[in-house]
């Protein structure tokens, strides 16, 4: 499986945690040459205290087991 895919794939896994309190998640890119998913969190997510929790050690921590290259899981507001 591609990392994209793979990426896209544990995201979708976790939309439903995300969706229980209020918020969503969609994927927006992965940089290959800086090893960066970025992300963008709507909803409840959008403004919670604790954004850095579910990216750094919610979703990053899920995302290295299956692409061990990921550096970081940024969320970028369009």
């Amino acid at each position: 499986m591609d990392k994209v895919e793979a990426i896209k794939e544990l995201i979708e896994e976790m939309r439903p945690f995300i969706n229980m309190d209020g918020g969503d998640i969609e994927f927006i890119k992965y940089d290959e040459e800086e090893k960066i998913v970025y992300v963008k969190l709507t909803g409840a997510c959008s403004v919670c205290l604790n954004q850095g929790d579910t990216l750094n050690s919610g979703l990053l921590y899920a995302i290295q087991e299956k692409v061990a290259e990921v550096k970081d899981v940024v969320n970028v507001s369009l």
